[in-house]
C-alpha cells in the first residue's frame, strides 16, 4: 500500500461536453491511495491522512502536481534514432530516412535495444500508455513487447504490413503479413498489460488484398486494434487516388476491409472530406493528433474544431521520429499553435483532457487507465513546477490551476518530469 500526497488533478469527462468543475477533480492537497497498483482511494489529504493505515507509505511531492501517467496514440518506436531528421516532406522522408532505418529491426538483438531506449524516453517524459508502431520484421514487436512486459507498461503494437511500394528488403506479402500477425496476436494480445493493433502503414503500400487480410484478422479478433496513417499529407491523398481509383476517398480504401470501428486509430486526418469526417462519426473510430510531426513535415494543421463538433475520439500523438519530441507537455505546446494558426480555440483543460483521458477513450482504455477513479490502474506522473527557474519564476505569481497548466504546457518538457509510476511503481525518478 502506497500513499502519495500533494496536489492532484484527474478528469472525469470531457471538458467540451461536461462544464467546469464538474468534467474533473483538483485536489491542492490530495492524498491518492494504492494497493497493488490499483487506485483504491482518492480524497482531500486533511481528513483521509487520519484514516491511513499507519503501515501504508506516504510519498510527499512538494512543489508538484500529479496527474495520470500520459497517453500517446501515435509514435513509431523503431523510427527513435532517426528523430530531427533534416529536410524533407512525408514521402521523401520515408524513402531518405524510414526505409533504410527499420532495415536494421531484422536483427532482434538490435530490435531489443532501441525498444529499451525508446521506452526510457517515453517514461522520461511521463508516457505510460503509447499505440506503437514496429516495423515489418515480427521479430521487432517480440522484442518491443518483452521489453515492455519487463517493465509491466500498458502498451499496445504490431507489425507493419507492407507488400508494395517499398524496398524489397522491407516488404512482406498478403499471406505472410496475415500469419505473423495472427501468430504475434495469440501470444501477446491480452497477455499482461499488452495489446495487439493490427497495423498496415497506409494504403499506398499495402495491395488490395493485403488490407483485406488486416480485415480478415479484425473479425477473427474482434477485441484487437487498427493502427494506421491517414490523409497527412496532400501528395500522399493524391497517390491514394491513383493507386484506388474505384475508391471515392482515402478513407474508403481502409473501409471496405472492415478496418474502421471503436478501436480503430487514425494518426493525422488533416485533409479529410466531408464524407470521410461523416464515416468517422458512424464508425466510432478514433484520431490521433500529431501537431509537432505535421509542422515539421510540413503536413498542414488538423483542424480540431471540427473533430470536437462530431464528437470524434481524438489522443495526442508525439509521431516520433517525424515527431520532434517524445514530451506529451511539448506536443501540447505545439497543439496550441495549430489551433491559434486555424483560428480556432482549445481550452488548457481540454489540451490535459486529451493528454490524459481523451487519449484513454481514443484507445478504448478508460475503463483501466486515464484517470484516478478506484479500481484504475495505477499509472502517475508527477511535474515539477520548479524544474526550471523560468517556469519557478512564471508560477510565483500567477499560480491557480489553469495559469499552472498553460505555464507546463507552454515551458515543460522531459526536465518537468519528476517522476512517472506504472500500475504502482516507479518506473522513472529524474532524480536518480
Amino acid at each position: 500500500m502506497i500513499a502519495h500526497r500533494g496536489e492532484i488533478l484527474h478528469f472525469l469527462a470531457d471538458p467540451d461536453r461536461v462544464q467546469e468543475p464538474l468534467c474533473y477533480e483538483y485536489f491542492p492537497d490530495g492524498l491518492l491511495v494504492i494497493k497493488d497498483g490499483v487506485v483504491q482511494s482518492l480524497s482531500d489529504a486533511s481528513q483521509a491522512i487520519t484514516k491511513l493505515d499507519p503501515k501504508t507509505e506516504v510519498i510527499e511531492h512538494k512543489n508538484s502536481l500529479i496527474m495520470p501517467g500520459f497517453v500517446d496514440t501515435h509514435i513509431h518506436f523503431p523510427q527513435t534514432e532517426i528523430i530531427a531528421a533534416y529536410g524533407e516532406q512525408l514521402l521523401q522522408w520515408l524513402d531518405k530516412y524510414t526505409f533504410p532505418t527499420e532495415r536494421k529491426f531484422e536483427d532482434k538483438a538490435y530490435a531489443r535495444n532501441i525498444a529499451e531506449k525508446f521506452l526510457n524516453e517515453l517514461l522520461r517524459a511521463g508516457t505510460t500508455t503509447a499505440l506503437v508502431f514496429g516495423t515489418v520484421h515480427k521479430q521487432s514487436v517480440e522484442a518491443f513487447f518483452e521489453a515492455c512486459e519487463q517493465r509491466n507498461l500498458r502498451m499496445i503494437a504490431g507489425k507493419v504490413m507492407m507488400d508494395r511500394n517499398a524496398p524489397d528488403y522491407l516488404t512482406d506479402c498478403p499471406e505472410s503479413s496475415y500469419q505473423d500477425s495472427k501468430s504475434l496476436i495469440e501470444k501477446w494480445h491480452n497477455r499482461g498489460r499488452l495489446r495487439y493493433a493490427v497495423t498496415p502503414r497506409f494504403s499506398p503500400t499495402s495491395s488490395y488484398e493485403q488490407l483485406q487480410k488486416a480485415g480478415q484478422l479484425m473479425r477473427e479478433y474482434p477485441d484487437i486494434y487498427m493502427h494506421t496513417h491517414l490523409s497527412e499529407n496532400l501528395d500522399e491523398v493524391a497517390w491514394v487516388k491513383e493507386l484506388f481509383p474505384d475508391c471515392d476517398n482515402y478513407l474508403a480504401t481502409y473501409d471496405r476491409a472492415g478496418l474502421l470501428g471503436r478501436r480503430s486509430v487514425f494518426a493525422h486526418c488533416i485533409h479529410l472530406c466531408d464524407s470521410e469526417w461523416q464515416r468517422m462519426v458512424d464508425t466510432h473510430s478514433g484520431i490521433a493528433f500529431c501537431p509537432t510531426s505535421n509542422l515539421f513535415l510540413g503536413s498542414g494543421l488538423f483542424n480540431l474544431s471540427r473533430a470536437v463538433e462530431n464528437n470524434i475520439n481524438v489522443g495526442m500523438g508525439t509521431d516520433v521520429g517525424g515527431g520532434t519530441s517524445f514530451s506529451i507537455l511539448q506536443t501540447l505546446n505545439e497543439a496550441y499553435k495549430v489551433v491559434q494558426l486555424r483560428g480556432q480555440t482549445v481550452s488548457i483543460l481540454k489540451m490535459f483532457y486529451l493528454a490524459t483521458l481523451g487519449g484513454a477513450k481514443t484507445l478504448d482504455l478508460d475503463d483501466k487507465i486515464g484517470n484516478f477513479e478506484v479500481g484504475k490502474e495505477a499509472d502517475l506522473v508527477v511535474l515539477d513546477k520548479h524544474s526550471t527557474p523560468l517556469m519557478e519564476l512564471r508560477l510565483n505569481e500567477h499560480n491557480d490551476l489553469l495559469e499552472q497548466l498553460f505555464v507546463l504546457s507552454m515551458l515543460g518538457d522531459d526536465r518537468t518530469v519528476k517522476q512517472t509510476w506504472s500500475a504502482g511503481t516507479k518506473v522513472h525518478d529524474r532524480d536518480q
